[in-house]
């Protein structure tokens, strides 16, 4: 039985609405390049084997182009085999050089170092100077400092005295000894009770004093 007009207007609304996204097959539509690639967790770069070079940023220099790929400084050539880059002998570096520079292709000193430094101070080559009263230094071409401890002589007291800026102690009252507990100038005999004189050991002052008895005062009084 043949469908009524009004019945076939009906069904040309009712198709388009069971069409939903859900039923159209993506792989009758092939996605764009961009779409596919974007997808894929490598990107694909184009093969330039036998074309051309290609630095570490992505750009690409023909055959016999000069380019400073970005892991050297050195100037590379580009070729059918890849990139083949200069390697130089550069000069050693000056062992005294405090500032080299890598902006070339060979690595260059800048500040070459002409001083010591010692206690926190710089000094400048040859230069001599005494960080405290008992030492002497110098800078040497080395820029290494050497320093000479003055080795003071025993003192001749038993009471020797530091003055400011000086290295060795001095005996301000002359050599003495102990007699006892008591200091006694050396060069003479000193009482030092009733019936003991004493007298200091020539050159060794730090001996204790010689003493001998002699008649005591009190025995006399008796």
């Amino acid at each position: 039985m043949a469908l009524r007009i009004h019945d076939a207007w009906m069904l040309l609304f009712v198709i388009p609405a069971l069409v939903t996204p859900a039923a159209i097959n993506h792989e009758d539509y092939p996605a764009d390049e961009g779409d596919q690639t974007s997808s894929n967790d490598n990107l694909i770069f184009d093969d330039y084997r036998g074309k051309g070079c290609v630095d570490d940023s992505g750009f690409v220099y023909k055959l016999g182009e000069r380019f400073f790929p970005g892991h050297s400084n050195c100037p590379c050539v580009c070729t059918e085999d890849g990139p083949v880059c200069d390697q130089p002998e550069c000069p050693k570096i000056h062992p005294k050089c405090t500032k080299v520079e890598h902006n070339g292709c060979c690595p260059e000193c800048k500040e070459v170092k002409n001083f010591c430094e010692y206690h926190g101070k710089n000094y400048k080559i040859l230069e001599e100077f005494k960080p405290s009263p008992c030492e002497w230094c110098r800078c040497e071409p080395s820029n290494e400092v050497h320093c000479v401890v003055a080795d003071c002589a025993v003192p001749e007291c038993v009471n020797p005295v530091y003055e400011p800026e000086q290295c060795c102690p001095v005996c301000k009252n002359g050599p003495n000894c102990f007699a006892g507990t008591t200091i006694i100038p050396a060069g003479i005999e000193v009482k030092v009770d009733d019936c003991n004189i004493c007298h200091c050991h020539n050159g060794d002052w730090w001996k204790p004093a010689q003493c001998s008895k002699r008649e005591c005062q009190g025995k006399q009084a008796l």
